[in-house]
């Protein structure tokens, strides 16, 4: 578990759930890791869990919808820590009105991948893995998204994640000359605070989503950090462009 020696990154949403898990499955990779999130606290913390398990981090509060906050994290991630080799824009919400969720779900992931990215092609290459969501593959079902007449809001996270695969595919494209691979992952139905807390609202949340997966199962943080950190390693050095569902076959349907 080496493959991200001597490699810096930035996880965005680092405080909790797959951000958290993330940034301790790069750190254990071996990578320096800067803990982003707009909860000063919680980024803290994480880098913290990393520093006592013997690694190198350091924590930023960021708003990922101010787009020169993102760009002064990416330059403050190559001072502080010595370059930025992996940028992981996964900062994000759930039931929100519409302005909000493009602002953090798109907005925030578009800042990322232009400053990050233009910083990584002038030191010669890179890795940027963002979160999308089955919700940017397919159409979701459930009671919530489906209801009509829309709710407010309905369907911005749909758009916001279907607009993530679009800006994935075409950053690929523009940084590919540059030695900068840009991927994103569709988790399925993943255990994080944002799922918990809906599931406690509704006794027969967790079985109807269950279902939804051929597998069988809600997903676990730490397997979508798995797969963060292939992408962002050499073993996946020929892989670009792509969005990689881990969704125990939500979209295999």
């Amino acid at each position: 578990m080496d493959r991200l020696e001597g490699k810096v990154a930035l996880v965005t949403g680092a405080g909790s759930g797959i951000g958290r898990a993330t940034s301790l499955r790069f750190a254990a990779e071996g990578a320096a890791v800067m803990c982003v999130d707009l909860d000063e606290a919680s980024a803290q913390a994480t880098a913290a869990t990393i520093a006592e398990g013997g690694g190198s981090s350091a924590a930023l509060q960021v708003n990922v919808t101010e787009e020169e906050a993102v760009k002064a994290a990416c330059e403050e991630t190559a001072r502080e820590l010595g370059g930025l080799d992996v940028l992981y824009n996964n900062a994000g919400v759930g039931r929100a009105d519409w302005d909000l969720t493009i602002a953090v779900n798109l907005s925030g992931v578009y800042y990322g991948l232009r400053h990050g990215g233009a910083l990584m092609a002038e030191r010669g290459g890179g890795a940027i893995i963002s979160t999308a969501s089955i919700a940017g593959l397919v159409g979701l079902v459930s009671s919530r998204v489906t209801e009509f007449p829309p709710v407010d809001g309905s369907g911005a996270y749909i758009a916001a994640k279907h607009g993530v695969v679009g800006l994935t595919r075409q950053f690929a494209l523009i940084y590919a000359d540059h030695g900068v691979r840009v991927n994103a992952i569709a988790p399925g139905y993943i255990r994080t605070p944002m799922i918990e807390d809906a599931l406690q609202e509704d006794e027969g949340a967790a079985g109807f989503l269950e279902s939804l997966h051929p597998l069988g199962r809600l997903g676990e943080p730490e397997e979508i950090a798995a797969a963060a950190a292939f992408l962002a390693s050499d073993d996946a050095s020929f892989i670009t462009g792509i969005t990689l569902p881990v969704d125990g076959g939500y979209t295999a349907r």
